[in-house]
């Protein structure tokens, strides 16, 4: 009779957690209230997650509320967003660089954001937006984990969860070959 209330305990204890949103959110519809339950579960998952919706329904909000409620929650979140960073600067906020990779890079390299964000979370948002050249080495890092900046040789392992999100039609990108 006690291990059964002990479990009954533990399964209102989880449901409790389940629903419990940080005072600076607010969720009052059906389907909000539903929204951050499923994010809320999903949070307790280390796995990568693709949000995807209109612009300014708040992504950004869920990947914080993602990374909030983690096992990753003590570490950095990193947020990039992959429209805004021209092309020719994104490998390298991305990956980091060694020294002397290219003109004008500091003698001393520099950590992108992969290795800046270790045992935490990468946001990489507008995912849709990122160039093809960096597309297979973003496939790379999400099959191996591990990254290569530019200019080096060696691959370094990484323990990162990366949350993306975008507002295009990745479907219909991956079938006109734009997106991979």
């Amino acid at each position: 009779e006690l291990e059964r209330a002990e479990n009954l305990s533990l399964h209102y204890r989880s449901e409790l957690e389940k629903t419990k949103l940080p005072s600076k959110y607010v969720a009052k519809s059906v389907k909000s209230k539903a929204l951050v339950e499923l994010v809320m579960r999903l949070s307790k998952i280390d796995a990568t997650i693709l949000l995807m919706g209109e612009s300014g329904v708040g992504k950004d909000i869920i990947a914080e509320m993602l990374h909030e409620n983690s096992i990753r929650k003590d570490k950095p979140m990193m947020a990039i967003n992959c429209a805004a960073i021209p092309e020719n600067l994104l490998e390298s906020e991305l990956f980091g660089y060694e020294p002397g990779a290219f003109t004008g890079a500091h003698k001393k390299g520099k950590l992108g954001a992969f290795e800046l964000a270790s045992g935490g979370t990468l946001f990489l948002d507008e995912i849709g937006e990122m160039p093809m050249s960096l597309q297979s080495k973003l496939l790379r890092v999400l099959q191996k984990k591990e990254i290569t900046k530019l200019g080096g040789g060696r691959a370094t392992k990484i323990d990162v969860r990366i949350i993306a999100a975008t507002n295009r039609d990745l479907e219909a990108m991956i079938a006109a070959n734009t997106f991979r």
